[in-house]
């Protein structure tokens, strides 16, 4: 998978990578990696679901992305629809001093081990972190389980500003369920890959929290993208995601059969995703997808490796 992931950062990314990587400001590889590693042992999925309860998940709620409360719709730009979600896309909860918060959107995304998820780098995860896929508010509200968040991978010089935002995402692996399956199997996965360049047709899934959106229900909308000027950073337009929706996928060739797609961008960078202001609901921002995800992948899938050598 890491070599055919590589081709595929390869042509998709071409000519576009080639010149994303010259840009002035554009990173390269030899950004550090940070990876944050929690006690495999002792916090389990079966620990995350006796935790978060859906009243528990449904009291929980960050602060609004921005500074400002829910702007009033512009007519210039779509609005994201609430529905059902979809499995491969959910929410991060974690514990935060006292505060348990909706912490952010994330998604699966495929890869050797079938255990990663894809979120925004400054999605810092707290204590008994957890990720739930398809989340609904409500009894049901975990049709797909509870999933214990390991350890996360992420660039430790990643930031909301300045040169760091374009390495504004992280991922994480998460823990098996109680029948030693592994995520992606029973959710799916979107398939990362580098962005194609600045312009794209992209469907973006994300979760608001109850703060900032009282139907406290997935949101998606499909737009095109064009690039944040002076940037190295996509730019979307779509009323709705407010904050909790940090991290949300930008998925291009969706397949409403399977609910997966190709992941070129994440809510992320300048930021923590989007001006500020009052309409920071309407505009959203994601890193440029080239050889820096592609690096940290690599990190993350390689540390799967070793799990399973030292399980044998």
């Amino acid at each position: 998978m890491t070599v055919a992931l590589g081709m595929a950062f390869g042509l998709a990314a071409s000519p576009a990578g080639h010149a994303a990587g010259t840009e002035p400001g554009a990173h390269g590889v030899q950004s550090s990696h940070s990876h944050q590693s929690r006690p495999h042992a002792t916090w389990t999925s079966k620990d995350a679901a006796a935790f978060w309860t859906p009243r528990r998940m449904a009291q929980a709620a960050p602060p609004e992305r921005g500074a400002a409360a829910a702007a009033v719709s512009s007519q210039q730009a779509p609005t994201a629809e609430h529905f059902d979600g979809i499995p491969s896309v959910g929410v991060l909860f974690s514990v935060d001093g006292d505060a348990r918060e909706h912490h952010c959107t994330a998604s699966v995304v495929h890869s050797p081990h079938g255990n990663l998820i894809l979120t925004a780098g400054h999605c810092n995860p707290g204590a008994r972190a957890a990720f739930v896929p398809q989340y609904r508010s409500g009894e049901d509200g975990r049709p797909y389980g509870v999933w214990a968040i390991e350890d996360t991978y992420a660039y430790s010089d990643r930031a909301t500003d300045g040169d760091g935002a374009d390495l504004d995402f992280a991922f994480a692996s998460v823990a098996p369920d109680d029948s030693g399956r592994r995520i992606e199997e029973v959710t799916g996965a979107n398939v990362l890959t580098g962005t194609p360049g600045y312009r794209n047709q992209v469907s973006v899934i994300g979760y608001p929290s109850v703060h900032s959106d009282p139907a406290d229900r997935a949101v998606r909308c499909a737009t095109t993208t064009r690039r944040l000027a002076g940037t190295r950073q996509l730019q979307m337009e779509c009323n709705g995601f407010y904050g909790g929706t940090s991290g949300s996928p930008w998925i291009a060739g969706y397949n409403p059969r399977t609910h997966t797609g190709r992941v070129i961008g994440v809510i992320g960078g300048v930021n923590g995703g989007g001006p500020r202001g009052p309409h920071s609901d309407r505009t959203s921002y994601s890193p440029y997808f080239g050889k820096e995800i592609l690096s940290l992948y690599d990190r993350a899938s390689r540390a799967g490796d070793r799990e399973e050598e030292e399980g044998d």
